[in-house]
């Protein structure tokens, strides 16, 4: 549990944060974001990194030598509850600040860290993430992208896709098998690939909403140095492990909440005066304050890692299947005037329950290694 002390700080650090996004949330982006086309978004959360940088809002939690502030998980947890109750933009850098940084605080080299860190938080690199493959889907184990040893690095072959920003992206933090002989979870290992080489092709996927947050990407035959594998050849699972734990705990879940609060909140406006509906609102509710619940609980517990680690393992699963429903009830009692918002919530939280890893991969992790259940 915080102290005293603890609960003071984050009182401060909430109400500057408040005040800071207040002045700073762009209002084109909070009245037009809907109509904009998606280079005229990807400017605006590219300019929302720098100033969260400017702002000294990236990297809350990274220690201040890696040039972060040196706070805990908890501050983190705060500013994107705030930034999402502000309709702050979601910055084109997430993927390297919120997974790369702690990634390689954990794992990378001096080298990795020097070189990586600085532009991952000023905004000047859009990192997406290399894991789901066609083949292979949210089986990490089973990735059969492959990195062959060359002369100073390794020739990567294969490909990935639902690939977040990847044709924004200047890096990807790869998984690739390098020994395919080897036994699963130990055949595997992690890279930092430049995405603008020679190799790289990027193809857009239209999703049924209309919007193309994912890619295609294809490597023939790219270059990647040995400086820039993280952690040893073979190690990659373990490397997996730390970014699967970041993608899928307290801060994500917190940015999650705000979207499927406001959601709940439309809901009962709409259709909470009709009695047939009452006891199916009152379910979604208690289970939309439960996700808020545990958040703040698992934050509690982030300088014990085995602790937050089974307090924030359910977090996806709830926020993601909760979204879905939430989303039917809302398509299906829709009128003319919000049916529109309600279609594309619909058709976007269709994938909600695939990335960041299936709920059926989740129901596994959450049995096996914090139940202890027999496989």
């Amino acid at each position: 549990m915080p102290t005293e002390t603890e609960t003071a700080s984050r009182k401060g650090f909430a109400e500057a944060a408040r005040q800071w996004l207040e002045e700073n949330v762009p209002e084109r982006w909070r009245t037009h974001r809907s109509v904009m086309t998606e280079e005229e978004g990807y400017e605006i959360r590219r300019e929302w990194d720098r100033q969260l940088h400017r702002g000294g809002y990236a990297g809350l939690s990274l220690p201040k030598e890696f040039g972060g502030q040196g706070l805990d998980v908890a501050e983190e947890v705060i500013f994107a509850d705030l930034a999402g109750r502000a309709q702050a933009p979601d910055g084109l850098a997430r993927i390297g600040r919120i997974l790369t940084a702690p990634t390689l605080v954990a794992h990378g080299t001096q080298y990795q860290l020097g070189r990586f860190l600085p532009k991952i938080l000023n905004g000047d690199e859009v990192w997406c993430q290399g894991f789901s493959e066609p083949d292979a889907g949210s089986d990490l184990a089973g990735v059969r992208c492959r990195a062959v040893k060359v002369d100073g690095g390794y020739a990567v072959t294969g490909r990935k896709i639902w690939t977040s920003f990847a044709s924004v992206a200047d890096r990807c933090l790869l998984l690739a098998q390098t020994d395919p002989a080897a036994a699963r979870h130990k055949n595997l290992t992690m890279f930092l690939l430049d995405m603008k080489q020679p190799g790289v092709s990027i193809s857009g996927i239209r999703q049924s909403s209309g919007l193309t947050h994912f890619a295609e990407v294809q490597f023939d035959n790219v270059f990647v140095a040995d400086e820039d594998r993280v952690a040893g050849e073979g190690d990659g699972w373990k490397v997996a492990m730390t970014v699967l734990a970041n993608e899928r705990g307290g801060v994500e879940a917190a940015s999650r909440y705000v979207e499927i609060r406001a959601d709940m909140d439309s809901l009962q406006r709409a259709i909470g005066h009709l009695p047939e509906y009452q006891r199916q609102l009152e379910d979604y509710d208690s289970r939309v304050e439960l996700i808020r619940w545990q958040v703040m609980k698992s934050i509690d517990y982030d300088k014990d890692s085995a602790e937050f680690l089974k307090a924030a393992s359910v977090l996806k699963l709830w926020w993601s299947e909760l979204w879905q429903q939430i989303a039917e009830l809302g398509l299906e009692t829709a009128d003319a005037t919000n049916v529109e918002h309600w279609r594309l919530q619909y058709l976007e939280t269709r994938a909600a329950s695939i990335y960041s890893g299936s709920s059926e991969i989740q129901r596994n992790i959450i049995s096996e290694r914090i139940l202890g259940l027999p496989r």
